[in-house]
């Protein structure tokens, strides 16, 4: 059983900054690949970041420069700092992870239905 508990979403002015956090809770943490998506009114939901067992790392194009995905091996937290924040980035946010999974970061990034487990989201507003 893996449970993922999500926090930080806020409402914030555009140049803000926040940072999301994602714990998750489960039986083994085995070759766990971890990822970020977001999905703003109307449209699908996309990935954001994504980091694996080995810390390696990818990123959407869209949000390079704005944005770090980190984890906690010790605490089993993922966390997302978001810099700079924009009013195109109100969105609802959400973690995800998987474990075995046979994809680079690169590739998980753009493979949202492979991910099997899911917290519940947080909102992050963006006003101007």
């Amino acid at each position: 059983v893996v449970t993922l508990l999500e926090s930080g979403g806020n409402s914030v002015e555009a140049g803000g900054s926040l940072t999301l956090s994602c714990s998750v809770s489960a039986n083994t943490y085995t070759r766990l690949i971890m990822g970020c998506f977001r999905q703003a009114p109307g449209k699908l939901r996309g990935g954001v970041a994504v980091i694996d067992a080995d810390g390696s790392l990818a990123y959407a194009e869209s949000v390079k420069d704005g944005f770090t995905i980190s984890k906690d091996t010790v605490k089993n937290i993922l966390s997302l700092h978001i810099y700079n924040l924009q009013p195109e980035g109100t969105s609802m946010y959400y973690c995800a992870v998987e474990s075995f999974l046979a994809l680079t970061p690169s590739q998980a990034l753009y493979s949202r239905g492979e991910f099997g487990y899911w917290g519940q989201g947080t909102q992050v507003t963006v006003s101007s």
